[in-house]
């Protein structure tokens, strides 16, 4: 019997989405083993008469998980406007599908059947191409240079405004940099990630007093245009960290507030203000909401439509005037989904192929529709390859199921927009979650690189950076004695991943889940990679894949087996 309640299908989700005004996917999800076949039958809803001529195509099994096998099939339409059901396989019984209802024969009313209304082109979620080739280097502006291959390291204050005092803890600059930006092209990557630059108080740069200049401890204006000059001329690409949740309690709108209370014209900016607003001492609690429970960063009320007003200026100041290619926007879920609707129309109308990664440590699904962002940090990336590669608390067949979950949250090229990490300003560094095994690292790197999704490096991650604490991870870049210099290993990865657009576009499948062992490929037209990887302490029997050696990158391969904590890189 096929069970019922494990299939599922949800129209105009993940489960059917379009690729361009021609082209749709459809996926169903059943129990493990169930099916030995699906069928999905299509037609054109608005078709003049009666019955429906329905056109069948076979599904293929894209992934396996634990409990569920996910079908999937991905065609040209003829028809803008579909309707579609599916026809089940099972062992001992067949079934169709339609409208989630399980019958034996079909409705007589095309209504009943699911609907695909109309390809809308601007409903496509359409991920600039160049995001989803980037290989992306994440840098700390405080902690990454102050000269080329050198960070100050020391804590400096500077005064800025009526009386108010700019910090740095480790002295790192724009001009920094800017002066090494050649150590990042040279190890193969084509994109940096700033976190942020603008104005602001303390070292971390997350409490903004002013979103149009760059803060004056980092550098001048003028050294970030010569950053961003510099950077293109190099073939990198510069995205900006934008901080709009929340402010500074000096922020100008928000000082405008405590000094003149409910008479402010900048009172409804902000949330849940309690008249007087006043800056607690001590712990004493705010009046007013703030980013977490932070006093020092009050939260902006980004429903507002001047506080959208001037966000969007902000926007396009950065675009326009200093030609940035995106934007990574900070507790990207707690800010109005129409501020983030606006934002994106006003970054596109500057530059078509600017980008908005979404800081959503969760299932970003609602946000990812085509008309918000085109990618969100991926964290689920870093705690999946946290709980196999570094505690090895989940075995290599529940992590294929992690994978195969993760990798139909999205349609297909949103997937591969996404920023896959696994280290970043706010988590531990993951060489210390590995507890300090190199090997375990390079594995998860070796996914990092070689899986759906854009791979993202935070800086010093090739050098051996370690750290659990915020100060820790988060320290000075260690140009003259790294802990452990990955910079060739890192080299590879990049050249591998460039030379090889199966690994931007192509499509993932698990070869094999076993115990410490997981084996996958990833093919587009005729060209394939096969990626072996072996997180156990035991060498593992795996053979080569034919006309493939040797392996392009590889550890511990021989005589037909991959070494404990080996990895093996085929290209077909």
């Amino acid at each position: 019997m096929i069970t019922r309640q494990a299939v599922t299908h949800i129209p105009l989700s993940q489960y059917a989405f379009a690729n361009s005004e021609t082209s749709l996917t459809i996926r169903l999800r059943c129990a493990a083993g169930e099916l030995e076949r699906c069928v999905l039958w299509y037609g054109d809803r608005a078709q003049p008469g009666d019955p429906i001529r329905f056109v069948s195509l076979e599904m293929g099994r894209a992934a396996h998980e634990l409990d569920f096998d996910y079908y999937e099939v991905t065609f040209d339409s003829p028809y803008a406007r579909v309707c579609y059901y599916f026809e089940l396989f099972g062992r001992d019984e067949t079934l169709c599908l339609y409208a989630d209802i399980f019958s034996a024969a079909l409705p007589s009313e095309r209504s009943e059947f699911y609907q695909y209304p109309f390809i809308r082109r601007e409903e496509i979620s359409a991920v600039p191409e160049w995001l989803k080739r980037a290989v992306v280097y994440n840098i700390f502006p405080d902690s990454f240079a102050s000269e080329k291959r050198r960070v100050r390291g020391t804590p400096a204050e500077l005064s800025w405004g009526d009386g108010l005092t700019l910090k740095s803890r480790l002295g790192g600059t724009i001009r920094g940099i800017t002066e090494n930006l050649d150590y990042i092209a040279e190890l193969g990557f084509n994109c940096i990630y700033l976190n942020p630059i603008f104005t602001a108080g303390e070292y971390h740069k997350y409490d903004l007093l002013d979103y149009l200049h760059v803060s004056p401890d980092f550098g001048t204006d003028e050294e970030f245009r010569n950053l961003v000059e510099r950077a293109h001329g190099l073939g990198l690409r510069v995205i900006l960290d934008g901080v709009f949740n929340h402010c500074s309690w000096d922020f100008f709108a928000f000082d405008d507030v405590v000094r003149r209370g409910e008479a402010s014209r900048y009172k409804a900016w902000f949330y849940d203000l309690t008249f007087p607003v006043s800056r607690p001492e001590g712990n004493a609690a705010p009046g007013y909401a703030c980013f977490a429970y932070e006093p020092k960063m009050p939260k902006l009320n980004t429903s507002n439509p001047e506080v959208r007003d001037y966000f969007m200026g902000v926007c396009t100041h950065w675009l326009r005037e200093y030609r940035v290619d995106g934007w990574r926007l900070d507790v990207a879920n707690e800010v109005d989904r129409e501020f983030w609707r606006a934002f994106r129309r006003a970054a596109r109308a500057v530059n078509p192929d600017s980008v908005m990664i979404g800081e959503i440590w969760e299932n970003a699904e609602s946000w990812l529709r085509g008309d918000m962002f085109d990618s969100a940090m991926n964290y689920a990336f870093r705690k999946h390859s946290r709980d196999f590669f570094a505690s090895g608390s989940i075995d290599a067949a529940q992590f294929s199921a992690r994978v195969a979950q993760m990798l139909r949250r999205y349609p297909t090229g949103i997937v591969q927009g996404q920023l896959n990490l696994l280290d970043s300003h706010d988590v531990s560094r993951f060489l210390s979650l590995c507890g300090g095994d190199v090997r375990r690292l390079r594995l998860a790197e070796v996914f990092l690189f070689t899986a759906p999704g854009a791979p993202c490096v935070f800086y010093g991650d090739e050098l051996g950076v370690a750290g659990i604490s915020e100060f820790e991870y988060r320290r000075a870049m260690p140009w003259d004695s790294p802990p452990n210099d990955q910079r060739a290993f890192f080299r590879a990865l990049c050249a591998l991943r460039r030379e090889n657009n199966v690994l931007a576009l192509g499509d993932h499948r698990t070869l094999l889940a076993r115990g410490r062992l997981y084996v996958y490929q990833r093919t587009l037209g005729g060209r394939a990679v096969t990626v072996a990887l072996n997180a156990g302490e035991e060498a593992a029997a795996l053979k080569i894949p034919a006309a493939s050696a040797p392996p392009a990158l590889e550890q511990d391969w021989g005589e037909g087996r991959l070494g404990a904590f080996g990895y093996s890189v085929w290209v077909e």
